[in-house]
């Protein structure tokens, strides 16, 4: 039996983090950024209220990425964006599920980010992306609230006993009957892999340090962190831009962590991916930095479990055939998927899978993950370095799809200290062993906070 609630109140609090070493990706390098924390209050036709709570970085290089706009004047438009957004979820009147209400306030984000650039009088347009990451606390918080109101796990507070319509609703007949919890785990996994990012300015080796790096006690270097943690999954950041750079970056990280679990007398075995935050200029790149990969390091090859996003996010624009990439490694999308529509195009435009965010939307990911599953695409899931309850929110999705070996863990890197509420309430999953976090904290109930 359905069990609809309304919006009471939404309550958005910024504040901003600054990172340990600045993190480059892409084009640009982040040095601090605005975090955004909501809580939403939510009311059952009984009466009862709950509050529930989501948290995301307002990563603008990633999301509204310009070459004319500061981060400042970008900075400002997400912050206004959010505001709006708790505003627009807090006017949803009529009582319903949150992945109706979620639903609802999506179709209204595009006319919103018009709104907005025309009140900041922005020479340029506000990307989706842009309002999908500054709403996204609130789609988090509503979820949880609906968990902790009807005393179950979020996840399954998403099946036939919670919501009064199956998947065919967003996903189209061929669904019919079917539910979310028909695509993720009954419970959290105990367990699941970390990975580390390699960012483009960060140490390979302790021979590269310098008085300049951190002294806080943390490691530095890749070799550092490969002996603390016991790694074995590990992100690198390529350019997309300078292919034997890359070449020999991939191979040079593949080495380090080969030869330094090695040392350890560990398995030396481990897992790459890539990223160049869609910096090739078109997949004939992407399989020339491969084959490439594979002549000069075939450890590095034989690692690499897949490419995520090399190509320009606008898939409509560009519609490249990605069948010869995938040939050779899964490609997954990810700032290409804004939508539904989108995931459809980039299962034609032959894409192995999709990368999931929760900075996305929570509502979103269950939904792309179910479609995408129904079709045997693959997932991975990524932090967007977010740390805290958004970091304890992203490993409890990976721990309930089936993810490609692990989950992406920045925070600890580049913003260790932050949240340390939260880092004390879940210490098992801000603490890596043996390359994995455990997950035995998350509690049963929202989404496990």
């Amino acid at each position: 039996m359905s069990r609809p609630i309304r919006v009471v109140e939404v309550v958005p609090t910024f504040s901003e983090e600054r990172l340990r070493t600045p993190l480059k990706f892409g084009a640009g390098v982040v040095t601090h950024v605005t975090s955004l924390t909501v809580e939403a209050t939510i009311e059952a036709p009984t009466g009862e209220r709950a509050t529930g709570r989501g948290n995301i970085l307002l990563s603008d290089l990633w999301a509204f990425p310009s070459a004319n706009l500061p981060h400042e004047v970008r900075d400002h438009a997400m912050r206004t964006l959010a505001l709006r957004a708790c505003a627009l979820y807090a006017d949803l009147d009529a009582p319903a599920h949150p992945l109706d209400l979620s639903w609802q306030a999506k179709q209204a984000l595009e006319p919103l980010t018009l709104d907005v650039a025309a009140e900041l009088s922005l020479p340029e347009a506000i990307p989706i992306l842009a309002a999908l990451v500054s709403s996204s606390p609130v789609d988090a918080a509503l979820h949880d609230a609906y968990g902790r109101l009807c005393g179950v796990s979020s996840y399954e507070a998403c099946g036939p006993d919670f919501v009064d319509h199956d998947l065919s609703t967003w996903l189209g007949p061929e669904l019919a009957g079917r539910y979310v919890t028909d695509f993720v785990r009954p419970a959290s996994r105990p367990d699941i892999a970390a990975f580390h990012l390699v960012g483009g300015l960060d140490k390979l080796t302790v021979g590269e340090l310098s008085p300049d790096d951190p002294d806080d006690g943390l490691p530095v270097s890749l070799d550092q962190w490969i002996e603390r943690d016991g790694l074995i999954c590990l992100k690198v950041k390529i350019t997309g831009t300078d292919i034997d750079r890359d070449v020999e970056r991939t191979a040079a990280v593949a080495e380090v962590a080969w030869e330094t679990r090695s040392r350890l007398s560990l398995d030396p075995t481990f897992f790459l991916s890539v990223d160049s935050n869609e910096l090739h200029s078109g997949p004939e790149a992407v399989v020339e930095y491969l084959r490439k990969v594979n002549e000069r390091s075939p450890l590095a090859y034989r690692a690499l479990l897949y490419v995520e996003q090399p190509t320009a996010r606008d898939l409509s624009a560009d519609c490249f055939d990605m069948r010869p990439v995938a040939a050779l490694k899964p490609v997954l999308a990810d700032e290409g998927v804004t939508d539904l529509d989108k995931l459809s195009l980039a299962r034609e435009l032959g894409w192995s899978g999709v990368a999931l965010k929760t900075c996305k939307g929570h509502a979103a990911s269950l939904l792309y993950a179910a479609r995408a599953l129904s079709w045997g695409m693959l997932l991975s899931v990524q932090d967007l370095t977010n740390p805290g309850l958004s970091l304890v929110h992203s490993a409890g999705l990976a721990a309930r799809v089936p993810t490609l070996m692990g989950f992406e863990y920045n925070a600890r890197q580049y913003l260790p200290f932050s949240q340390p509420n939260v880092q004390a309430a879940h210490p098992d999953i801000f603490t890596v062993r043996r390359g994995k976090i455990s997950l035995d904290s998350l509690s049963p109930i929202g989404l496990g906070y």
